[in-house]
């Protein structure tokens, strides 16, 4: 059996805007788990002695922008869909081995099941997804296992966008060259950038989004982003990254523990620090 990781990490760079650490360990003190999450602001160039150093201590965590899909390629293995995204946001030991998952794809498929209503997968959806980073990997990685849903895909960056493309070409049936296109007749707006993080600025004019479509807006901050602000304005079902965040922490804290998440807990923290 897999000891119990003591300490708990969030690889990132940076994190100092991550909420991850209060739900985490308001979960911990719940289930009675003696260990602490500590966020690490790691830049690249120091991320592989930074990850070697974790493996050694037997440490597990997760892994936030710009790391995912660097982190994958230090992985010893690859759970199936980290292996289908690319990217690893949630990491453990085994054996001295550094075993890499993707909690991203659970968390953005539940995040869409609550704002679209419904228990089971959304299907017959055409979907504009907004990046093409880990984020959006995950994205397209649960989105193919949607019925009948197929993406259009943009990024800043065509190179990065099209090899993103290739690599999902089932659900991906077209790519556009600025956002406003992307949405152009769309059911679903995803935002899988970090516009909004920071600022004020939306991924997309509000008023290019259909009148019908849905918003989810994988970024989070206190108070929700301008782009969510802005969608719920015109009328517009839309959602922040909050729940997400949430989820698939959730299914991280699940890897390393073998219990269920008290996600009522995880929730409250996160709902209380968003407020406050």
């Amino acid at each position: 059996m897999t000891p119990r990781p003591s300490r708990l990490v969030l690889l990132g760079h940076p994190v100092r805007h991550s909420l991850s650490p209060v739900f985490q360990n308001a979960a911990l003190q719940h289930a009675g788990i003696p260990a602490r999450y500590e966020a690490l602001d790691v830049p690249l160039e120091a991320l592989d002695g930074c990850v070697r150093a974790l493996i050694a201590e037997g440490a597990a965590g997760n892994v936030t922008v710009p790391h995912k899909e660097a982190v994958a390629a230090l992985c010893a293995s690859r759970t199936p869909l980290a292996e289908r995204a690319g990217a690893v946001n949630t990491f453990w030991v085994e054996a001295g081995a550094l075993i890499g998952d993707n909690t991203d794809v659970a968390g953005f498929a539940s995040l869409a099941r609550q704002l679209l209503g419904g228990d089971a997968p959304p299907r017959d959806l055409t979907i504009a997804v907004l990046g093409a980073g880990g984020a959006a990997a995950a994205v397209l990685t649960a989105i193919e296992q949607w019925p009948n849903c197929t993406t259009i895909l943009y990024n800043r960056t065509p190179a990065r966008r099209d090899r993103l493309a290739r690599r999902f070409a089932t659900v991906v049936r077209g790519t556009a060259d600025d956002p406003v296109r992307a949405v152009a007749g769309c059911g679903l707006v995803v935002n899988a950038t970090s516009v909004g993080l920071a600022d004020d600025v939306h991924p997309v004019p509000v008023e290019a989004i259909p009148r019908t479509a849905a918003v989810l807006d994988l970024v989070y901050r206190p108070g929700e982003t301008a782009g969510v602000r802005a969608a719920r304005a015109r009328g517009l079902r839309a959602a922040d990254g909050a729940g997400m965040l949430v989820e698939q922490g959730a299914a991280a804290f699940e890897r390393w523990f073998g219990v269920p998440a008290p996600r009522d807990v995880m929730w409250n923290a996160l709902a209380e620090r968003l407020a406050s």
